[in-house]
């Protein structure tokens, strides 16, 4: 790719003004992605502006996209551009949100009382689909994905693929769940248009710690924060 200024398309007003992210218009095919240092809870009620958490979570991104591009799945990221912003492909946007769970946690708990044991793995993961919708994401029924136009078989096959990856990638952390966003992209390939950080799943050390957003949910500080996944970027670039 071509060096990329950013310095006029950041000064322009931005198409998509989400929580997390601004999207710049940079040609027919791609965007520019500004990253907000901010943390967002629905169920807590709560967000902030936690500095650095929008560098961390790039950096974190950036690793998990290399990992994914090489077994075969494809992202909207293209590159970096600089500490917070990135390139990435302009792909459709469907309303619908893909969850894996690895373990019961979270909304399992919440919306299926008593069905399953706090923390019970399962082998194979849970799968489901939300309805992305303010103010609170919905459960949705796979043939409302069809009847939309969506393949949920194709979805849940490469969010399973990307499960595998990054449980190997992130051993010995233990992946509970995450989520992802699916887009085509102008070549009609279905692409992982969401980012990959711990903004964006659970994540625990081998002792049960929380190394995502659980920190705010749990009212951790930010300097807390950003220690913590400071150190857990630090040790996966050693890794690497």
């Amino acid at each position: 790719m071509k060096t990329i200024d950013i310095t006029e398309i950041l000064a322009k007003e931005p198409i998509v003004k989400g929580k997390s992210k601004h999207l710049f218009h940079y040609d027919d095919n791609h965007y520019i992605a500004r990253l907000i240092p901010s943390l967002s809870s629905f169920t807590y009620n709560r967000y902030e502006m936690v500095e650095k958490t929008d560098a961390l979570r790039l950096d974190f991104y950036e690793m998990a996209v290399q990992r994914l591009n090489n077994q075969g799945i494809k992202t909207a990221f293209v590159e970096r551009v600089d500490e917070v912003t990135y390139l990435t492909r302009k792909c459709s946007n469907p309303p619908f949100e893909v969850i894996v769970k690895n373990f019961a946690v979270g909304s399992t708990l919440r919306k299926y009382p008593g069905l399953f044991p706090e923390n019970a793995p399962f082998n194979p993961p849970i799968v489901k689909f939300d309805y992305r919708i303010d103010p609170e994401d919905q459960p949705i029924a796979e043939d409302y994905l069809r009847a939309y136009g969506e393949d949920p078989d194709a979805l849940k096959r490469i969010a399973l693929q990307t499960n595998e990856i990054l449980l190997g990638w992130l051993s010995p952390s233990v992946l509970v769940d995450f989520c992802l966003i699916f887009g085509k992209n102008a070549e009609g390939d279905i692409c992982i248009t969401s980012e990959i950080s711990p903004d964006c799943m659970r994540l625990k050390s081998q002792t049960g710690e929380s190394l995502d957003k659980d920190l705010f949910r749990q009212g951790k500080s930010h300097e807390e924060i950003i220690a913590i996944w400071t150190q857990l970027i630090q040790h996966m670039k050693a890794h690497s």
